[in-house]
């Protein structure tokens, strides 16, 4: 449904002689009917890729195809194949949900003689169909969200693009926002890319998953394939000063060890077994935690940093963007 071959954004960053690459040559391939996580820490490019893909950007180099067609020289018909929920939110809070919802039929050609019938499908699918006249700016932060998933199913996309869609929501919305998702991909075969911030989600719901670093995909796999990288279990030792490691050089079992200010963070292949082995190794520790793998731990082995790590590149990313989105200089 998706494919890429050298997807490359470049900007041009006032002040600086050389540009700034966003998206660095990325392939891609994402089936039909498939959740696809998209993560990264800010400014990693993921949500320039989102914004190639659904023709906001133009590519500076590469290729994009969605449904096969061609982002750069068919935006009209991709635009048609396609549904978005934007990171910020922009839903018209004047307007009624119904209101919202026929102005995006309008927009998106739907028959007249089907809008009245998938406005309604769609206010039931999220349950708001009782809230259908309320004014926009009564709702919740959780029930404008749903609205915005219905805007952007209503025209019946054959991919959906979610931006963070849960970013700020309490537990229980995200809950239900995501079987919302479940169900898109399950009874209508929708093609789902997403990002979002919450790990635990992304596992829970993705069939694949691709981590993006400085503009690349650098592991792309099943959840359950990413843990597997890490070879083990994970051992985080806490002492009373920097340890040495040293310490751990000939134990068979550990994998990898790395030191963090008082704490080892040491990779070991099946830990129950094999923690006395290290804690007679390590000598006096103050605590031990042990646990599987979780994509947190991938995320972290692989970029060095947690998802939510602010960067200047991710600040300088949204001012290239913004400055092309109102004229200014790029590529």
């Amino acid at each position: 449904m998706i494919e890429t071959r050298g997807l490359t954004r470049r900007f041009r960053v006032k002040g600086s002689e050389k540009d700034l690459t966003a998206v660095d040559a990325i392939d891609l391939s994402i089936r039909r009917g498939e959740i696809f996580g998209l993560l990264g820490p800010n400014g990693a490019g993921k949500t320039t890729t989102i914004n190639m893909l659904v023709t906001i950007l133009k590519p500076t180099e590469g290729v994009g195809l969605v449904a096969g067609r061609d982002v750069a020289r068919e935006p009209t018909l991709v635009r048609k194949t396609v549904g978005i929920v934007f990171q910020e939110p922009s839903i018209d809070t004047i307007l009624t949900a119904r209101e919202n919802l026929e102005l995006h039929a309008r927009l998106y050609g739907v028959p007249k003689a089907e809008r009245a019938k998938r406005i309604r499908e769609m206010l039931a699918l999220v349950g708001l169909t009782e809230r259908a006249d309320t004014l926009v700016k009564q709702f919740s932060g959780g029930m404008k969200r749903r609205l915005e998933i219905a805007r952007g199913l209503l025209h019946r996309p054959a991919v959906l693009f979610l931006d963070e869609p849960t970013l700020g929501l309490d537990p229980q919305t995200r809950e239900h926002i995501w079987a919302y998702v479940r169900r898109l991909r399950d009874e209508y075969g929708t093609t789902i890319v997403l990002t979002t911030h919450y790990m635990g989600e992304a596992d829970a719901l993705c069939d694949r998953i691709g981590i993006i670093d400085h503009g690349r995909i650098i592991a792309l796999g099943t959840p359950r394939e990413l843990k597997a990288t890490l070879r083990g279990d994970l051992v985080r030792l806490r002492f009373a000063a920097p340890p040495d490691a040293g310490r751990f050089k000939g134990l068979a079992a550990v994998e990898k060890v790395e030191v963090r200010g008082n704490e080892a963070a040491l990779t070991v292949r099946d830990a129950a077994a094999n923690l006395p082995r290290v804690l007679a190794a390590a000598g006096e520790v103050e605590s031990v935690e042990v646990h599987r793998p979780t994509l947190e731990d991938v995320f972290i082995a692989l970029t060095g940093r947690e998802i939510r790590d602010d960067t200047t590149e991710g600040e300088a990313f949204s001012d290239a963007i913004m400055r092309s989105a109102t004229g200014g200089s790029n590529r």
